[in-house]
């Protein structure tokens, strides 16, 4: 057996590749990012074609850095963005248009439809998803509806639809030279028209969105002996491995923090915050704003589901600092400058830049700055974005709390943000519960690599997974309960005055 496990990370701002050891250890990694193309308000979007270079450069990079070949590698597993919509041409291989990004609000219309006529319910109960612009559902019917030719070519067979997953697996087993067209259902789950009692596509919600079968790629477990396919030689690994894991992003965050019991809970601060539950085998369905999905399925064992509450804009609130206002230089810069003041000195910033996504599911709210005067500063502002990426955490964990009567005994976390001591201690101090980040901070990567080296015996079981996961630093909360329902009471108050903005 090979020594290692790679893993591929793609994700919303940026391509890693990472190879772990049996310990679950980094061995190495590199990473690139890419455009973020801005074409009008509202509208995201990223080139596949791009998102592809990036990709292979990537891995041959961190492999050449580790000094290590294919024969060197157990299996590779993918994880990736969901719901960022590719639609692809199977005989040219060309992206149609631009990958329309899960943050894209151009389908504002096709959703508000939705829940006019009742179909939204129809979603609801059978996807777990309330219509909305995250999902990929009406990304796809807004490339149909808008591109010239793609819908002639999808009736045909020859247009191909896939999320990021699907994308690299077509790309890295030969694209137009037989690549394969799968994904799992983690992703599918996040389509708007997969059943989540049977991991299929369902006909009546394809019917919804006017999206021809043949476009979609096949499901598969997230986890599979028999490897959806194999790297090409003449790739970017220069060999054949088996690609035998996927999981979307945060799925992969949850498998990587160990969570495979129910009852237990990860956030991970990326572009956004995902928390998500595991309930097991049972299918919970949310009455609070949260979205039911696919937590992984591994070989043939029955789905794990999970409740998860998705925060469209969290991380990307500091960037926004950075690169809109310019009041920082660097993401690191925030903690520095929001350390300057003792508190937010009454300023709240509700970043709702695509609308308000898990427990309000607003889109028609955009974001707001509220309780200014003149003593207030820039580090003011650096401390309202950080606490506004903890209060709204703590909405979703309210929800979970009501859907499901778990409360967090602790709060797991990991990405990019955890690198903020002081982000860390007010969430901390906002759920009034300790939050905990592991040895291994990039468990996006590691649950993807943990996903593919189940599938192929480079880990024995989930319990042998356990054993690899440490804690590295843990946050006790600081506050008292009236200053911290003080400051809840002023988050929700300036949630009322980002409503309403667009007309829908």
């Amino acid at each position: 057996m090979a020594d290692f496990v790679g893993a591929i990370d793609q994700g919303t701002t940026s391509t890693r590749f990472m190879i772990f050891d049996h310990g679950g250890n980094e061995v190495a990694r590199h990473q690139l990012e890419h455009e973020q193309i801005l074409p009008r308000a509202g509208w995201v979007e990223h080139n596949p074609t791009e998102i592809w270079e990036r990709s292979r450069a990537v891995i041959e990079t961190a492999m050449n850095k580790a000094g290590l070949g294919a024969a060197d590698l157990a299996a590779v597993g993918i994880t990736n963005q969901r719901e960022t919509t590719m639609v692809w041409n199977r005989r040219t291989g060309r992206p149609y248009y631009n990958a329309i990004v899960w943050q894209d609000t151009r389908t504002d219309a096709i959703a508000a439809a939705l829940d006019r006529d009742g179909r939204g319910d129809v979603i609801r109960r059978r996807a777990g998803l309330p219509p909305a612009t995250y999902f990929s559902g009406g990304k796809i019917q807004w490339i149909l509806e808008n591109v010239e030719g793609v819908r002639e070519d999808a009736e045909r067979g020859d247009a191909l639809f896939g999320t990021a997953d699907t994308w690299l697996l077509w790309n890295l087993t030969g694209g137009v030279d037989g690549g394969v067209h799968v994904t799992d259902p983690t992703n599918a789950s996040r389509t708007m028209l997969m059943d989540l009692e049977t991991l299929a596509w369902d006909d009546e919600l394809l019917s919804f969105f006017g999206v021809p079968r043949a476009m979609l790629p096949e499901v598969r477990p997230s986890s599979t002996a028999e490897p959806y396919g194999l790297t090409r030689a003449n790739g970017p690994l220069r060999g054949e491995v088996p690609l035998s894991g996927v999981l979307g992003d945060q799925q992969a965050a949850t498998v990587g923090q160990v969570c495979f019991a129910p009852g237990e809970a990860k956030n991970t601060y990326g572009t956004g915050n995902f928390l998500l539950l595991n309930t097991g085998t049972e299918l919970v369905r949310s009455q609070n704003g949260l979205l039911t999905t696919v937590c992984y399925q591994f070989g043939g064992d029955k789905p794990v589901y999970a409740l998860e509450g998705s925060i469209a804009v969290t991380g990307s609130a500091v960037q926004w600092l950075r690169d809109q206002l310019g009041i920082i230089s660097g993401a690191s810069q925030s903690e520095a400058l929001a350390r300057q003041v003792e508190d937010n000195g009454g300023v709240y910033f509700v970043p709702a830049f695509s609308g308000l996504f898990a427990p309000y599911w607003r889109s028609d709210a955009r974001g707001a700055i509220v309780g200014l005067s003149r003593f207030n500063t820039n580090a003011h502002l650096a401390r309202a974005t950080l606490e506004s990426i903890c209060y709204q955490t703590r909405d979703v964990v309210e929800a979970m709390r009501q859907d499901s009567g778990v409360s967090l005994d602790v709060l797991r976390v990991d990405g990019g943000v955890t690198a903020n001591e002081l982000c860390m201690q007010l969430q901390a101090d906002i759920l009034g519960v300790p939050v905990s980040k592991p040895v291994v901070a990039e468990t996006t990567a590691l649950g993807a690599a943990y996903a593919a080296g189940l599938a192929v015996g480079f880990w024995r079981d989930t319990d042998e997974l356990r054993t690899n996961w440490n804690e590295a630093r843990r946050w006790q909360p600081g506050w008292d309960e009236a200053q911290r329902e003080k400051g809840y009471k002023g988050w929700k108050k300036a949630v009322t005055r980002t409503l309403d903005w667009v007309d829908v």
